[in-house]
């Protein structure tokens, strides 16, 4: 089967490199020429592990191509994804819908063949009805198709989740639809990976609900550590005991400074727009929103409070460890890095910051943080220590040599990757989340 991937982004290169994989042809489009040039010449617009090899080979075995051309890319295509960015919309917060319809109209201009039309991306409800009325618009004469099929790849494992998926939501209104989607994902029916069928605006609510609930997950157990350290609890044996109830689940217990990336920011607050458009608030979703917005500036005053508070704090230096939301991305986007760095500068804080993957990205959105080339080039002098992202490089920190380079043993866990005991045994004041 020949499927066209519109957008080479995150979502639309990931999917395209695994169907191509999968045996199918696809190929890639994007507007964007450069990124186009990069691909061409195996360069990976953006960092997941594993996927530079997969684009690789598949492109080496002729079944993934890349190329502007929209009209080109689609001929034949009985497959056509949207997986265009889809980014909050400045001043009111709903999904900037401009590429999706942007695209609609192109592919209903240049539609050569019977085809489904599969939105990709996150997408509130109704935007399936759109896009059709738009191919319905374009007078093609061919035989079309609209379907959603959202994605749940998470950063830094997204070539697993789309191999080993734990479903397949498909949002299909006829039964051309639904057969053409069953014969792209024919190839996963081996691993019996579990496809559900739905009606498209099910489809489009599902993705949605699915990361508000995650959202609610994260933000749960970070108001849960505050409480514990105010009552002498241990958070992560709360997290463990709650989490051995399967009705709960151990997932996205872990406390921390507050989610980000590409997906729970815009998504929590899309839904908001989603429910007050159609006069049914969810509350819940509004004070999780409310809750991750506030804790991530308290994660900096975490930390000015490790050095002493506001007065003794300014002119201080922080090494700040992890940038990106997460480890195993390069993912800049609503990182909680951003407003941590934010609070402690506004304190008169200097920062030298390193990131495995993100300092790139990071750079512009953090004027005035010295990145580094190492940890210890930027621990070196600090007057504290702060882990904000808990990648695997900073699991196993020589914290003798941390001690020796430091100014101050202060050490700021805001992942809790450390036994409190170990650290401070090896001398250090020692503050984390959630524990003692």
């Amino acid at each position: 089967m020949k499927i066209a991937m519109v957008g080479s982004g995150y979502v639309g290169l990931v999917s395209g490199a695994c169907f191509a994989d999968f045996g199918h042809d696809v190929v890639c489009i994007d507007k964007d020429q450069s990124k186009i040039d990069l691909l061409h010449d195996g360069v990976m617009p953006i960092y997941e592990p594993g996927l530079d090899a997969l684009v690789d080979s598949n492109v080496k075995s002729g079944r993934l191509t890349f190329t502007t051309d929209l009209a080109e890319g689609i001929k034949d295509a009985q497959a056509i994804f949207i997986a265009v960015g889809t980014p909050s919309r400045r001043g009111d917060g709903h999904a900037d819908l401009t590429f999706v319809y942007e695209v609609a109209r192109e592919i209903g201009e240049s539609l050569s063949n019977d085809a489904v039309v599969v939105t990709k991306s996150t997408v509130p409800v109704g935007t399936g009805d759109e896009v059709e009325r738009i191919l319905a618009d374009s007078g093609t004469a061919h035989q079309y198709a609209v379907v959603s099929n959202p994605e749940f790849l998470r950063e830094g494992a997204a070539i697993r989740d789309f191999k080993q998926p734990d479903r397949i939501v498909i949002g299909a209104e006829d039964e051309f639809g639904r057969n053409v989607m069953r014969e792209v994902y024919r190839p996963l029916f081996l691993n019996e990976s579990p496809i559900l069928f739905v009606n498209r605006r099910s489809s489009e609510l599902i993705k949605y609900a699915a990361n508000a609930f995650l959202a609610t997950k994260i933000t749960f157990i970070n108001e849960m550590a505050d409480l514990c350290e105010q009552v002498g609890a241990n958070v992560q044996d709360v997290s463990r005991g709650i989490g051995m109830d399967n009705r709960i689940g151990p997932k996205f217990l872990d406390a921390g400074p507050g989610y980000g990336g590409s997906c729970f920011p815009k998504d929590t607050l899309a839904l908001l727009k989603t429910a007050e458009d159609y006069e049914s608030p969810v509350r819940i979703v509004e004070a999780v929103v409310a809750v991750n917005d506030s804790r991530k500036r308290a994660m900096g005053r975490k930390v000015i409070e490790a050095l002493g508070g506001l007065d003794a704090a300014r002119d201080k230096k922080v090494a700040m460890l992890g940038l990106t939301f997460k480890p195993n991305t390069d993912d800049m986007r609503d990182s909680p890095a951003i407003a941590v760095a934010q609070t402690l500068q506004d304190a008169g804080v200097d920062i030298a910051a390193y990131d495995p993957e993100g300092m790139e990205q990071a750079a512009p959105l953090m004027p005035g943080v010295t990145m580094c080339t190492n940890p210890y080039d930027a621990i070196e002098g600090a007057d504290a220590v702060a882990i904000v992202t808990e990648w695997d490089a900073f699991r196993a920190l020589d914290l003798g040599r941390v001690k020796q380079l430091a100014k101050a043993p202060i050490l700021v866990d805001l992942r809790n990757i450390y036994q409190p005991d170990d650290v401070r045994a090896a001398g250090f004041e020692y503050t984390s989340i959630g524990r003692d």
